[in-house]
């Protein structure tokens, strides 16, 4: 049965729409947070990749937040711009619906707890007060937009015949969108085809509703759990690119998308999605957040398609079917080429560049890029595509306030190592000289004398982007301050320039998520 949607006119029953809370959600991921360029740059690859809904951001919470959402909302051209409000909040909905405002389209998303533990301990309401708040809430997010999603948090939890009762509220106060969402990763796929064939058989006016599910991955049935309940009725799912999220993250949009394309013939859905553009999506967000994905990740994993076994190895060969279902090639993944030498000039770079996905790069970036590309043509013989991407990922990460200049170090067995490091800080040049028990401590001393803090390393590792002894490197680090994590990365053909590299940029991402706080609690 078709549905009429305010956002979305007459919807197709087999139409599934695509909520990416890639940059609410997802960034709330221990250690994971962006600016408000890297926001953007996201939100634009996001509505390229042909997401419905992009939830940007929780304005409440942050003029950050606020700003984020409200520039989106600005630059989408076709994707639903959401904003997220908890229903009784003091200032959420109206903070919600004032961001939204310049979106061609906008929602507003509110929610509240459900659940008698969370009533009972997070909200300190009974079941009654909730279903005013619910009432209230969807009624005032409907004076901002027509579009008003709501959402029953630890919905996966809650009582069926109160569950009920909150969505026949939420429907009657003008909700379009009904979320169910399993909050604590908690569920099976069969507790989910129960709930939403439940709620569909039972609530008066759930044939004129969308219905949503957002997995968490606490158990690993993240995206189980949302193909059940696609099966069962629902019509939207809310997912994140690398199924990044809070714990052990979100079902991945991925994962799903490329679930519902190779399982057609039991799945016979459709999505607005270009898969194709699935990687090069996974890629910058690893980027910007400074976490790869681990290498076995489905999809977009650098093992997804990679084959060791001979048996295996030898039907690839005979034919691709024997042991893969889908096609590299249809998520975006190309075969690592050779490329330009020392003597390829700025035009060939900027053409390759733009085959490689990276045609909006800033002039700045762009010269900063190509330098690094000559200095790296001089030391290393041979220069792969990823080669490419790792330095160019490089440039166009988190730099806003602190900016890497030069390293020189002094390191051997018989005295410690010394640094001499020069940042560029808020756009003055600073100098710092410092020892240590080694040259990455060295140095990692160096960047505190020039940029005094009191958070602590808390993870650092060191990887190679392609084979051979003259391989880049490119280092991960984690600092934590005050409960806060955030996760830097770093590439360069010297170990040490990239762990530098690394420190900094999570240095960065640092001094943005110092200005974020939790917005006050509900009261009852």
């Amino acid at each position: 049965m078709s549905i009429d949607h305010p956002s979305f006119g007459r919807i197709d029953p087999n139409r599934v729409i695509i909520f990416d809370t890639t940059l609410r959600d997802g960034e709330q991921s221990p250690g994971f947070s962006m600016n408000l360029a890297e926001k953007l740059r996201m939100a634009e690859a996001l509505e390229e990749l042909g997401v419905d809904v992009m939830e940007a951001g929780f304005p409440v919470a942050s003029k950050g937040d606020f700003d984020s959402v409200h520039q989106i909302a600005q630059k989408m051209k076709s994707t639903v711009v959401c904003a997220l409000a908890r229903s009784g909040g003091k200032n959420d909905i109206a903070s919600a619906g004032e961001a939204i405002k310049p979106a061609k389209r906008g929602r507003i998303h509110n929610f509240i707890s459900t659940s008698p533990l969370h009533m009972k301990y997070k909200l300190r309401m009974e079941p009654e007060t909730v279903l005013e708040v619910i009432e209230a809430g969807n009624r005032a997010a409907r004076q901002f937009t027509d579009d008003v999603e709501w959402s029953a948090e630890d919905g996966s939890r809650t009582e069926p015949d109160f569950l009920c009762r909150c969505v026949e509220t939420a429907i009657r106060a003008g909700a379009t969108t009904i979320n169910i969402p399993d909050t604590v990763g908690y569920s099976t796929p069969e507790d989910m085809a129960r709930i939403f064939a439940d709620l569909r058989a039972r609530v008066p006016g759930a044939d004129g509703v969308i219905f949503s599910t957002h997995n968490h991955n606490d158990l690993g049935l993240g995206v189980a759990n949302t193909i059940a309940a696609l099966k069962a009725g629902a019509r939207q799912v809310e997912c994140t690119i690398n199924g990044i999220g809070e714990r052990a993250g979100n079902a991945a949009l991925e994962e799903i998308i490329m679930v519902l394309r190779t399982r057609h013939d039991v799945l016979p859905f459709t999505t607005g999605i270009h898969t194709e553009r699935l990687l090069r999506t996974s890629r910058m967000l690893a980027t910007i957040t400074g976490f790869d994905v681990q290498p076995n990740k489905a999809i977009v994993g650098r093992n997804a398609f990679a084959h060791e076994s001979g048996i295996h190895q030898d039907g690839i060969l005979k034919n691709a079917a024997t042991y893969e279902i889908m096609t590299p090639e249809s998520v975006g993944w190309t075969r690592s080429s050779l490329v330009l030498g020392k003597h390829s000039g700025r035009a060939a770079f900027r053409d390759k560049l733009k085959a490689m996905g990276y045609d909006k790069l800033e002039e700045e970036q762009f010269n900063e890029a190509f330098a690094r590309f000559k200095d790296l043509a001089d030391r290393k013989k041979v220069i792969y595509d990823d080669d490419l991407v790792a330095l160019v990922d490089d440039e166009v990460r988190d730099h806003a306030r602190i900016r890497f200049i030069s390293l020189d170090v002094t390191a051997g067995s018989r005295r410690p190592a010394t640094a001499d490091l020069v940042l560029e800080v808020d756009g003055a040049r600073r100098e710092g000289h410092a020892e240590g028990q080694g040259p990455v401590d060295a140095a990692f001393n160096a960047i505190r004398a020039i940029v005094p803090h009191d958070a602590t390393l808390q993870l650092y590792s060191v990887g190679a982007v392609t084979e051979g002894s003259d391989a880049q490197a490119r280092t991960s680090v984690r600092l934590g301050e005050d409960g806060k994590l955030v996760d830097g990365q770093g590439a360069d053909a010297d170990t040490l320039v990239s762990a530098v590299r690394a420190y900094v940029h999570a240095l960065n991402k640092l001094l943005v998520k110092r200005d974020r706080a939790e917005p006050a609690a509900l009261e009852a």
